[in-house]
């Protein structure tokens, strides 16, 4: 790796190889005083591992200069790619743009808050060299806010586990490692950044683990909070859902709409004996409404489970998207 010195004076390395071995991506949202710091350290730790690698930058709608910063700096360093969003599109968008533009055969990705450690990466990179697909940092020792951010975190990652079936300590540590052809089967929507272990988990993913570093915030303020618990909720439903259903959603909805049928069918059939076998009046009855509620809310689950069938087969055909993933194939 050779070095160029630019107008400024900065040291800046240049990348000999078009497509980098490493790329790490960074979502930015108003980090401007740590960005260079975060910058220098991640350069540093590859350079000093002797490891090919890119930095993207993706700089999610900052208002607090972070984006004429990482215009600078990206003129400056050959290293870095600064990919500079129109608005604030949130953590999930911001990613899923880094790894469109990422080059590298491994993707890392990490905040750009300078609570994750880059000594860290190689770590990373190594235990993923050992056969797994992504490997996931776990801040042992987290320095956050125990009621605000340690309490929901721990009561979020059990949750998780327990619905997606992928146990890990630590769904919401940003620095992980990837191998770059588990991203590009994966689409991104809403906040599912998060989610990112149990969607690999989906395509057939081997995940793993490893202890990270975990410091203070320095600069700035989280953009996180107890608000964001609705948000998590609705999209564990959504990857429930996905992980159960996504090829066959007619089990889901059929299910549901046969045992709504037939708890309707069984309370009419017994109205039906109240008022012709003996006589007695059922208008006034709330059975009579529940029964023909069920028996109606079952065929509209019938009928939204055919819809989603028609709309996932449209979907996968539409794409060229197969429902299977091979992992190998040894001639």
């Amino acid at each position: 790796m050779s070095y160029s010195i630019s107008s400024n004076g900065i040291k800046a390395p240049e990348i000999v190889s078009a497509f980098p071995e490493i790329s790490v991506v960074v979502p930015i949202y108003n980090e401007v005083e740590s960005l260079s710091h975060l910058i220098d350290a991640i350069a540093t730790t590859l350079e000093r591992d002797r490891l090919d690698y890119e930095i993207i930058c993706v700089d999610d709608g900052s208002t607090d200069g972070s984006t004429e910063m990482l215009r600078q700096l990206a003129r400056n360093r050959s290293d870095l790619r600064a990919v500079l969003l129109r608005r604030n599109y949130g953590q999930t968008p911001a990613m899923a743009a880094g790894f469109q533009y990422a080059r590298g055969r491994v993707i890392v990705t990490l905040d750009g808050d300078l609570q994750n450690d880059p000594t860290d990466i190689p770590k990373l990179i190594a235990k993923l060299d050992e056969g797994y697909d992504l490997v996931s940092g776990w801040r042992k020792q987290r320095q956050d806010d125990a009621l605000t951010r340690l309490l929901p975190s721990k009561i979020a990652n059990w949750l998780i586990g327990r619905v997606t079936g992928v146990k890990l300590h630590d769904y919401g540590c940003s620095l992980k490692a990837y191998r770059t052809e588990l991203v590009a089967d994966m689409n991104l929507y809403g906040e599912l950044h998060r989610f990112l272990p149990a969607l690999a988990y989906i395509e057939g993913a081997r995940i793993t683990e490893l202890p990270v570093c975990h410091h203070a915030r320095r600069y700035g303020k989280s953009k996180y909070g107890l608000g964001r618990t609705f948000r998590v909720v609705m999209d564990l439903l959504t990857i429930y859902f996905i992980k159960k259903f996504l090829t066959k959603p007619m089990h889901g909805f059929g299910l549901l709409g046969l045992i709504s049928i037939v708890l309707g069918t069984v309370l009419g059939g017994y109205l039906t004996f109240l008022k012709l076998g003996l006589g007695q009046s059922i208008g006034n009855r709330p059975l009579l409404i529940l029964a023909v509620l069920l028996f109606l809310t079952g065929v509209q689950l019938f009928s939204f489970g055919l819809l989603a069938e028609l709309v996932m087969r449209t979907y996968h055909e539409s794409q060229k998207r197969p429902i299977y993933r091979v992992r190998e194939v040894v001639e």
